[in-house]
This record gives structure tokens, sequence and C-alpha cells, in this order.
């Protein structure tokens, strides 16, 4: 009777085994699919043609994905931008003369599948002035705090033929966030007339990771000669300006003056920089704040007269 019991409990137990197993969303679910879509418009800026180029990323769910896109050519990185709260991203690329083929690609995360936008034809009119086309590859970065990472940085010389003397690029970076920075080797870029290959600088992003050192136990610094040298007789005067108080009243005036400025110089030694450090520590580094973040790549020239200033996004995120 008993072996009957046991055997019936574990036909019970294997059925709602199978039965937890069958009902949907017990099981974990992977990574969702996403569908990108791309759009383009162009115009005319200062005899370049520029494409503003909307990219919007979707989940089989319908809702708004986030991370990271990038525009791509022919397999090559123009520029990558971070998807806003509503899974969107808007990008301007400086295109040189002729057709170009343009599509987004969505970088995925843990949450949603990369996917990829159907090719845009975009069609850029030539031109007559100098300039040149910025691009950068990998347009996007995943780092976490502590970590470094590095890109490559291409300006492509456009109708460089009507240059009648080396034009002259610096290169520069903006909308990082806290604790990291960007720098570029080299800096400063030469297109010389008559140049149609591309020139290349290294840029290099670096965060912050946090302090693994709390602050510092105080330590007791040890007293200089000097200081009681000064202090002491100080003390000293006070004790016998205080002990003639009783005989006259000025000296008393004077020794409550004399006492303020000794309070005030030892406050004033008690705040200081130094004081702060050998008596507290250090503060503790703060790590670079999680999150995706858009920075813009600047190229900027001069003749003198004028300044051309191109911007690309860069997509970084931080984990």
């Amino acid at each position: 009777m008993r072996g009957f019991c046991c055997r019936g409990l574990r036909l019970e137990l294997v059925a709602l085994l199978g039965a937890a197993l069958a009902v949907p969303g017990m099981a974990q679910a992977g990574p969702q699919s996403t569908a990108t879509t791309l759009s383009t418009v162009t115009r005319s800026q200062n005899g370049h043609t520029v494409a503003t180029v909307a990219v919007a990323v979707k989940g089989e769910d319908g809702l708004p994905a986030t991370g990271a896109v990038v525009i791509e050519e022919d397999g090559k990185q123009l520029a990558g931008a971070a998807l806003s709260a509503e899974g969107r991203s808007r990008m301007d690329l400086t295109l040189p003369a002729g057709e170009h083929q343009l599509s987004a690609v969505y970088m995925g995360n843990t949450t949603h599948q990369a996917s990829v936008s159907a090719v845009s034809g975009v069609r850029a009119q030539a031109v007559s002035v100098p300039g040149f086309q910025v691009s950068v590859a990998p347009a996007s970065l995943t780092l976490t705090p502590g970590q470094s990472g590095s890109a490559v940085v291409s300006l492509t010389p456009v109708n460089a033929s009507a240059l009648t003397a080396p034009m002259f690029v610096t290169l520069s970076c903006s909308g990082f966030p806290d604790q990291s920075s960007c720098s570029f080797t080299a800096e400063n870029v030469e297109i010389l007339p008559n140049a149609t290959t591309p020139i290349t600088s290294s840029m290099v992003l670096i965060t912050q990771a946090k302090s693994l050192v709390g602050h510092a136990q105080p330590v007791r610094s040890q007293g200089s000669p000097v200081a009681w040298a000064v202090l002491l007789p100080g003390v000293l005067g006070l004790g016998g300006l205080a002990f003639s108080v009783r005989r006259r009243i000025w000296l008393s005036r004077l020794a409550l003056i004399a006492l303020v400025a000794l309070v005030t110089i030892v406050g004033a030694t008690g705040c200081a920089p130094r004081y702060n450090y050998y008596h507290h520590g250090p503060d503790q580094n703060l790590p670079t704040p999680a999150g995706s973040y858009t920075l813009q790549i600047i190229a900027q020239t001069s003749n003198g007269i004028t300044a051309t200033t191109q911007s690309i996004p860069f997509a970084l995120t931080v984990k």
C-alpha cells in the first residue's frame, strides 16, 4: 500500500512539472527580435550635401528599443548615435558628390537582438569648393567604468584639387559623460592639394572606475619646531596678560584681541587643504555614470577668413 502511494505521488509531481513547463513565460526567454527603419533627407550647406538620417528601432512587442545605432555605407561605418527613450535617433552626415547607399545597423543589447534597416539611396551634388568628409570606425563602443577604447577617425579629401595651399583640420570631441575624456593622435591633420587618400587620426576614450580605497584613517602629523617656537611664546604671553588683567583694564582688552587672533590662525590652519588631506584622507573617485551617450566628433578648419566646422555623432555605452 505504501509503495502504491509513493508511486502515485511521483506521478503527480511529474504531471505538475510538465504543466509548469507548458505554461508560457515560465521558461526564460531570450532577446526579442527588432525592426530598424531608416529615412533620409538631403540639403545643401556651404556648397556641400548634408544628409539628415532618421532611425527608429522597435522590438517585436512594439515598444522602442534602447542602445546604439550605426550608419554604414557598403559595409563601412560612418557614424553612430545612442537611441532616445522613444527608440529614435537623428544624425547629420556630410557626403561627397555621387550616389550613396546608406543603411542603419542596430547593435542590440541584452534584451533586444541586432537588426539592419533597408538601404536608402542618397545622391550628393558635385561641389566646387574644397573640403573633406569625416567618418569614424567603429562608430560605437561599449565600455565598463575604468576601461578605455579607441576608434579611427578618417578625413577623406573632397575636391582637394581646388586647394592652393595645405588645409589644416583640428579634431576635438564633446558630449562625453562626467569622469571621462577623449584625445586624438594626431589632433591636427593636414590635407595637401590634390590629395585623394583619407587621412586618419586615432581617438582614445577613457572612462573612470570607482576608487577601491576608502577615506584614509586620520594621521597625526608631527608638530613643526618652528610652529611651536611661535605658538608657545604666544600662549605664555597671553597667560601673563590674563594674570595682570586685575591691575590694568586695557591689558584685558589687548589679551582678548590677541586670543581672537590666535584662534583665527589655528582655525585657518585646520581648514587648509593640506590639513584636510592629512586628517581626512583623499576623496573617493567617482565612476563614469552608466548609460548611452551620443558624442560629437568635431573637425574644424579655417582659411584665415572663414572657419568651416563639421561634426559626426559617435555612440558610447557605459555599463
